[in-house]
């Protein structure tokens, strides 16, 4: 059985055929010039599908993209940097185009199902997803299948609020998730830091053009032994360890997941949030907690993708 998986980002369409027990037979990428237009982007997306020489004999294709989603699968709301993408049916939209059958989901919600169908995912029931890219995005596994709320719209855990004080990110508050976590805002807060300590070698490689500055910059130091890199990710994992508290406190599930740039710092940030769970979270949670990066990478999301199209066409 064969499906399409579509994952729509702010700089790059990735289309892939999937087969449902062989994973990824082809695959292509074209930019997304999302500044054209949505008419544009949507036939830029069926022509990257029908492009493809695998695709006869699929199902149905499986879309992520960012945004909300509502309950059907089928509309998209206010996704960012999609100019003209207020409110869409961006499923409907592509059956128009390609003749295939779609379902559309979150972004963050298909990497899920591709960790669920494809990845360390599959010996879980159930699990929480957290993509840490540029901004925070959130999934939940529940009896493995997708939880999506009432309305479809569930898992923004990036936007949950742990210091009403703290610094703006893209949510509509200060203080979220994202804005300790993402990479964007980890950057900014890492810049901050940095500018206190001129004779660090992070400052001497980035000063005049902090821009440049990513998470891999400062995993690679800490690598290396540089301690003010060390404490800036300790900072980060810290604050990962009190969202996943609070939602395990929630959701009563254990399990954690961590996908997208900022996870490649792995041990350097998931250690000090293991420490922060194992201090501060009720001890009757902490039973069977696990928290692991998922290394499939920009895989993940085709992946899942193709997975929804499994689940709603096969």
């Amino acid at each position: 059985m064969k499906a399409i998986g579509i994952d729509l980002g702010g700089t790059n369409i990735k289309v892939a055929v999937v087969h449902k027990k062989k994973g990824i037979l082809e695959q292509t990428s074209v930019p997304t010039h999302a500044e054209l237009g949505r008419v544009h982007l949507l036939d830029r997306i069926a022509a990257t599908v029908n492009s493809l020489t695998q695709a006869d004999g699929v199902i149905g294709i499986g879309f992520g993209l960012p945004g909300m989603v509502n309950l059907a699968q089928t509309t998209v709301f206010h996704p960012p940097n999609l100019p003209g993408w207020e409110q869409v049916n961006a499923a409907a939209e592509i059956t128009k185009r390609t003749k295939l059958p779609c379902k559309i989901e979150n972004d963050a919600n298909v990497s899920a199902l591709g960790c669920l169908y494809f990845g360390k995912g599959k010996k879980f029931d159930s699990f929480v997803m957290l993509t840490l890219g540029t901004g925070v995005g959130g999934a939940i596994i529940h009896n493995k299948k997708l939880f999506k709320g009432t309305m479809g719209m569930a898992g923004e855990l990036g936007h949950v609020i742990i210091d009403y004080h703290g610094p703006l990110s893209n949510s509509v508050t200060r203080g979220t998730v994202e804005a300790y976590v993402g990479q964007r805002f980890l950057s900014r807060f890492a810049t901050d830091m940095i500018t206190q300590y001129p004779d660090n070698d992070l400052y001497k490689r980035f000063h005049g053009n902090f821009d440049k500055l990513e998470p891999v910059d400062l995993t690679l130091e800490a690598e290396l032994g540089n301690k003010l890199a060390v404490e800036i990710l300790q900072k980060t994992g810290q604050r990962l360890g009190y969202a996943i508290i609070n939602y395990t406190h929630i959701l009563d599930i254990r399990k954690y997941m961590l996908s997208g740039g900022v996870s490649k710092a792995g041990a350097w940030i998931t250690d000090p949030a293991r420490e922060i769970v194992q201090k501060h979270m009720m001890a009757p949670f902490q039973e069977g907690f696990e928290l692991m990066v998922e290394d499939l990478g920009n895989d993940s999301a085709l992946l899942g993708a193709a997975g929804l199209a499994f689940d709603s066409f096969g």
